[in-house]
């Protein structure tokens, strides 16, 4: 099992994917998980400043989780929500709702019983090293510059890298600094900085880094 956390746009889920491709395993976006769940909570109308009615909706919610780095997916309640979560409101409203503490306990039991049951999984996050998987066989920290990682999010978005640059900036704030499962470097993760390097160059590294975790 891998563990990849990191800041938005770092690219662990282009390189989470690949890597889980190369290893015949399955992959896991916790963060898509959150997502899914604060655009339930914006479709019930909760108010994000009410800890209680966030909480209720998302242990309500019933989730589907595909796990195929080829073609991974969610559904909320039945619905597909892989397009929407991308959208502008559930990213300016995903922060408030994975700081609730419910929430989170809530998820992290899902994503560790999905980790239980498939042992060859990449899984990426903000925690995972720290909180959701502490025994994973490797650990990572993936980073970038600010700059890099705002041109990137923007060329997937089609916007502004001023405007994205400053949404991360707000986004890391925020989950860097909750009370609960805060977005940190776990003591034992091997960083690795993207920032002047390409996607197959970033996947065969992490490579050269598990096989020798599992060859010792």
């Amino acid at each position: 099992m891998v563990a990849v956390d990191g800041p938005s746009g770092s690219g662990k889920s282009t390189v989470s994917r690949r890597l889980a491709a190369a290893v015949d395993g399955v992959y896991l976006d916790t963060g898509a998980m959150y997502r899914a769940i604060t655009w339930a909570v914006l479709q019930g109308g909760a108010d994000l400043t009410d800890p209680e009615s966030i909480a209720k909706i998302a242990l309500e919610t019933e989730l589907s989780i595909g796990t195929d780095p080829a073609a991974p997916h969610f559904a909320a309640n039945g619905v597909n929500v892989d397009a929407p979560i991308r959208g502008p409101e559930v990213t300016g409203a995903v922060s408030a709702v994975a700081a609730v503490p419910a929430v989170r306990k809530h998820l992290v039991a899902l994503q560790q019983a999905i980790i239980t049951a498939h042992p060859r999984i990449i899984v990426e996050g903000r925690d995972i090293a720290s909180v959701v998987a502490p025994d994973a066989d490797l650990k990572v920290y993936l980073t970038a510059s600010a700059a890099a990682r705002a041109a990137r999010r923007s060329a997937e978005d089609a916007t502004d890298v001023a405007a994205t640059e400053a949404d991360l900036a707000r986004r890391d704030k925020l989950d860097s600094s909750r009370a609960v499962d805060p977005l940190r470097q776990a003591f034992d993760a091997i960083e690795v900085d993207t920032t002047g390097m390409g996607i197959d160059e970033v996947v065969a590294h992490l490579l050269d880094l598990l096989n020798s975790k599992v060859s010792k």
